[in-house]
């Protein structure tokens, strides 16, 4: 997708534009995704330690105020719940767990199996031989009845599996697979389900909106079904960029994943200024070589003119979401603010990256109210009882119908 300088204006014009609107509230409260949105789906982010213990109360404050959904980054994953010389060590977990409670939160577990961030010692025996089918499956058993029981009641939904097909749609060569079959996924769901039979359960995968991936998401969901095993929804992880996936693509695939029963989650959504590393499969190299020693672009901070590429890009992002809300039930950010992103550092060692809707300042960013205006414009008219366009709604404000109050119309 591209964008000229006219168009690139225009965006910025409506931007500002918004911001003046969201700040000319009752209150000096900066406006909620999760209130934007409330009609739609859940949002949510992914949190870690540093918002969860308040050791970084800024993040934790905008979580609270922001969100309605949490997902721990890292810390219900196998290998930071177990370790071969202690066993299991819940107390950063039971502190997420409690953080969502304590503020009436949407829990996502994440994630209960995978081939990464899953301790070796899992698929072999004492001497270092991989174990047998029967062995890994009461390991795999033993683990989800430990921590799905243990937040039965408490966790909201988990993701059951995570990333267990490769591009082409077929089933990933890993240690799960390898040892149990591909019956494993089948187990995992079932365990899960036996673990907490009123917990969602869900399918994790990044790349799901390619053709050959989402054919082979849509043929695992219609076989766990067809088992009668419970599968509530799918997730779509969202590492995207500015020029994938393009907006039919993705439109494709929420339509897709739709029609078999199951509602979309996008989970794990991020939008990289920086090129795609990866997206010429055919490149050399040296080509390679050069496009890493450049490639921490913005060092200094994020130039205006690309943060309102930014901003254009998640509002076409989600007005596809909008638009296929009654499909979608949650979208959770990963992560709370540019400068605690995974993005930094990755692919490349010292690079920085400004993915998500709040900067290393702890403030909105452009790409904020881009996302906040794509709602703005229905709620306005919705609340003020009339279809009148934006140039016709004067002075807006947040009021007890919702987000917004139009001069000159009662409240209701």
């Amino acid at each position: 997708m591209k964008f000229n300088n006219s168009v690139l204006k225009s965006i910025s014009l409506l931007i500002a534009f918004s911001a003046v609107i969201w700040a000319s509230g009752c209150d000096s409260s900066q406006p909620a995704l999760k209130d934007a949105y409330k009609n739609d789906f859940l949002m949510g982010c992914a949190v870690n330690r540093f918002q969860v213990y308040g050791m970084s109360p800024k993040e934790t404050a905008i979580v609270k105020q922001q969100f309605d959904s949490i997902t721990p980054e890292n810390d219900l994953k196998w290998e930071k719940l177990y370790d071969d010389v202690n066993g299991y060590h819940f107390e950063a977990a039971d502190k997420f767990v409690e953080f969502g409670q304590k503020n009436n939160m949407f829990i996502v577990g994440h994630t209960l199996v995978w081939h990464y961030q899953t301790p070796m010692s899992i698929f072999v025996d004492a001497d270092g031989n991989d174990v047998d089918r029967e062995t890994l499956l009461k390991r795999m058993k033993d683990h989800i009845f430990t921590v799905v029981g243990r937040y039965k009641g408490r966790v909201n939904g988990w993701d059951v599996v995570n990333e267990a097909l490769d591009a082409n749609g077929v089933m990933r060569e890993t240690k799960w697979m390898e040892i149990i079959g591909p019956d494993y996924i089948e187990k995992a769901f079932e365990y899960a389900h036996q673990a907490d039979p009123d917990a969602e359960l869900y399918y994790n995968d990044f790349d799901m909106w390619k053709s050959s991936k989402f054919q082979g998401v849509v043929q695992l969901v219609n076989n766990l079904k067809a088992k009668g095993l419970r599968i509530d929804a799918v997730g779509m992880q969202g590492h995207w960029g500015f020029n994938y996936p393009l907006a039919d693509e993705l439109e494709a695939a929420i339509q897709a994943y739709s029609q078999t029963g199951v509602k979309v989650m996008v989970t794990e959504l991020d939008i990289s200024v920086l090129p795609n590393l990866f997206e010429d499969e055919g490149a050399d190299i040296a080509a390679m070589r050069d496009m890493r020693e450049g490639y921490n672009l913005y060092p200094d901070g994020l130039p205006d003119e690309v943060a309102q590429k930014q901003a254009a890009r998640y509002a076409e992002l989600f007005s596809i979401f909008h638009k296929h809300a009654g499909k979608i039930s949650r979208i959770t950010f990963w992560g709370v603010q540019d400068g605690n992103s995974w993005r930094n550092n990755w692919p490349v060692r010292g690079c920085a990256d400004y993915p998500l809707l709040f900067g290393r300042d702890y403030q909105p960013k452009p790409a904020f109210y881009a996302v906040m205006n794509v709602v703005k414009s229905e709620n306005e008219n919705k609340c003020c009882g009339s279809k009148k366009s934006n140039e016709q709604v004067k002075t807006v404000t947040k009021s007890k119908c919702g987000l917004y109050k139009c001069s000159g119309s009662s409240e209701n």
